[in-house]
């Protein structure tokens, strides 16, 4: 299976997620979607930047199911997560986000971001971290 992207905790508490420029598919976008619940097992607060430089529009398929993943597990990010970051250089890619959301609202506070120092700069400060 070709990932739709790889999630990278070696920073935590900023979690980043890369998306693989892999089209969504019914193997590797469930996966994709279980391991960001995974993200917060650990129970801690943190911070995820959505580096979505390489990102595929997903089908309408796959956005409502990130939008029924929202639903499904607002109280979690509600509980854990202060801040989500997209870096998104993409037009296309930043309407498909707007469409997700308005299957399903952002529970946590999110920034859109051209680049990834940005993003880094931005959960940061949601952290408190230098």
């Amino acid at each position: 299976m070709n990932k739709y992207a790889e999630i990278d905790s070696s920073k935590f508490p900023i979690i980043k997620v890369v998306f693989s420029g892999e089209a969504a598919n019914d193997e590797n976008f469930p996966h994709y979607l279980n391991e960001v619940k995974q993200c917060y097992s650990s129970k801690q607060p943190l911070a995820i930047i959505f580096d979505a430089s390489k990102a595929v529009m997903p089908g309408i398929k796959y956005q409502k199911m990130q939008a029924q993943w929202l639903k499904e597990n607002e109280r979690l990010m509600k509980n854990y997560c202060k801040g989500t970051a997209y870096v998104i250089p993409n037009r296309i890619i930043r309407n498909v986000l707007s469409a997700i959301f308005a299957f399903q609202k952002q529970p946590v506070p999110y920034q859109v971001c051209r680049s990834n120092a940005e993003a880094d700069k931005w959960v940061k400060s949601q952290l408190g971290m230098p």
